[in-house]
């Protein structure tokens, strides 16, 4: 019997690492739907057209598309509103909201977590890094206290938590008191190649927001008079551009091809944010170019110090002026950086993920018959453990219900 499974996503107005992780979910589930709170498809892959996107009352919201983050008390209404009584598994991707869908008993549910709500549990950095009225940042902190209350109580709705990175892990275990398996996301770099191409110029590949710390690398390179081009758009632009000197160029967003040849020109990926995981810097490696990281985060799981790339250790202008300065690219072998970057392959995430899906699945389900037996005891949680009686007669569970608990689709 196929087991039906549905996604939820947070929201689908930018186009980040976490929609692109979407999109290769749509290739491991293409008949899965996609369940999130608002869809803006003039901001996200084209792809996404042909999906089967089923959006929350929030939709239909007054400036809904300009204006998402004022309604931010509303995400938690609308992602428990959804009804997905009729899936065997629901995948929720979730840095924020998309967590706490509510799910019935028959129900697996996994979280592929890119991070806890950043904005709750990091709310006083989070609040220093965004230009926000005087009013708001009043009134945020009262909203703020429920939402981490919500995330805190949403928490033990999740069956099975996978984090992206380490990192992620540790907050994960902090915050919400529950261990996960870490299954790093995929870069497709099929579509990379080595390039040994240099053309003097250094380069950004990111969404511009306040957290990534773009304004450093800036101001570093100001100082050092050296050419620095920032792919990808963000609310942040304004700021930055005022900040930004001569040698400075601001590309906007580019096509995947004007991105890939942007990449395979450049001397080095300067990665200047504490990221959840990155795919900026595999992206780089895939075409063999060396990255300059801030030594945190997820690039501490991706980059290698002295043959991959450099880290610096604080995220200051100083700090990337000498980390730079010392930077000799004739060091690194772009073939042993694509060798790196390849474990990050896509083929491995699918394989990885469709493995974990299957196999928790089938411990769910087959936890569920046998915890439905009263004769047997009740079926006990024990943090990421299911505990249920160890002999059970045969009879009691039959073949059909074994196979179909087991019968996960690649």
């Amino acid at each position: 019997m196929p087991v039906k499974v549905a996604i939820v996503h947070d929201f689908l107005n930018q186009m980040g690492g976490a929609e692109h992780v979407l999109k290769i979910f749509r290739e491991i589930y293409p008949e899965a739907p996609i369940y999130t709170t608002i869809y803006v498809p003039s901001a996200v892959c084209p792809s996404f057209k042909s999906a089967d996107i089923r959006t929350s009352f929030m939709q239909k919201l007054p400036m809904i598309k300009k204006h998402a983050r004022r309604y931010l008390p509303l995400y938690q209404y609308a992602i428990e509103l959804f009804d997905l009584s009729e899936f065997d598994v629901v995948i929720s991707s979730s840095s924020s909201f998309a967590k706490g869908v509510i799910t019935p008993p028959h129900t697996c549910h996994i979280c592929y977590c890119y991070t806890p709500m950043r904005f709750v549990w990091n709310y006083h950095t989070y609040i220093e890094q965004e230009p926000f009225s005087r009013f708001t940042k009043i009134c945020l902190p009262y909203i703020i206290h429920r939402l981490r209350r919500w995330d805190e109580i949403t928490a033990n709705r999740v069956d099975y938590y996978i984090a992206i990175s380490e990192e992620v892990r540790r907050r994960i275990r902090k915050y919400y008191r529950r261990d996960a398996t870490i299954i790093h996301p995929p870069v497709d770099t099929s579509k990379f190649r080595v390039s040994t191409q240099d053309d003097g110029y250094f380069m950004i590949l990111s969404r511009l927001l306040p957290y990534k710390r773009i304004d450093v690398a800036i101001q570093a390179f100001n100082s050092l008079k050296l050419p620095l081009k920032i792919v990808g758009t963000g609310r942040d632009l304004s700021r930055l551009q005022q900040m930004a000197g001569p040698t400075i160029e601001f590309l906007g967003r580019l096509s995947d091809e004007e991105m890939l040849e942007c990449l395979q020109r450049c001397r080095a990926l300067v990665f200047p944010g504490l990221e959840d995981f990155g795919l900026a810097p595999v992206e780089a490696m895939s075409c063999g170019k060396p990255v300059i990281a801030y030594a945190g985060g997820g690039a501490l799981e991706t980059v290698v110090d002295g043959e991959t790339g450099l880290f610096f250790y604080d995220q200051t202008a100083e700090a990337i002026m000498a980390t730079v300065s010392r930077f000799d690219p004739q060091r690194f072998d772009p073939y042993k950086i694509r060798q790196r970057a390849e474990q990050f392959d896509v083929s491995v995430f699918k394989e990885q993920i469709s493995t974990y899906v299957r196999e928790k699945f089938h411990i769910y389900r087959t936890s569920a018959l046998l915890a439905s037996d009263e004769r047997y005891g009740v079926l006990a949680r024990t943090g990421e453990r299911m505990v249920y009686p160890d002999r059970v007669p045969r009879s009691r569970v039959s073949g059909d219900e074994y196979q179909a608990a087991g019968g996960m689709n690649d």
